[in-house]
């Protein structure tokens, strides 16, 4: 979540560059992802899809990883999954560094991350309905 604000900075950077092409997001070392962290990977793919004329690439080579965005609805709507990495980087990759974040700005990328889950299918519409007028009633007090 506190990375929330760094990603989507990033995010918009990348999809409104000339040059860009495409997403590989790699989450082999993950030991797990938060339904925050999923939401966040759905806009990754929102944002990049029309921009790349086809849906990014997600690597997990983590059975209950791989289990857990399926069960998002993620397979080939929103990600090819892929199981052996792919990246072949022409650059070398850098490191953001973490943009400062408030409470605020935290609970409305929340609140986004869950929505945009929400949209894809009737199960999220269920499973994080409550949570998100939560988050709307706090909001609002």
């Amino acid at each position: 979540m506190t990375l929330c604000t760094t990603l989507d900075s990033c995010l918009y950077r990348m999809v409104d560059d000339p040059v860009f092409q495409s997403v590989t997001v790699d989450v082999t070392e993950a030991e797990g992802i938060d339904s925050t962290s999923l939401g966040m990977l759905a806009k990754v793919s929102r944002l990049a899809t029309p921009a790349m004329g086809r849906v990014p690439t997600l690597v997990s080579t983590r059975a209950d990883i791989t289990r857990l965005i399926e069960t998002m609805g993620f397979r080939d709507r929103v990600y090819a999954i892929v199981s052996q990495p792919q990246l072949e980087s022409k650059s070398p990759l850098d490191e953001q560094p973490a943009l400062p974040v408030n409470e605020g700005d935290a609970r409305e990328r929340v609140l986004e991350a869950h929505k945009i889950l929400m949209s894809l299918n009737d199960h999220n519409r269920q499973t994080f309905r409550e949570l998100v007028e939560c988050i709307e009633n706090q909001a609002q007090h």
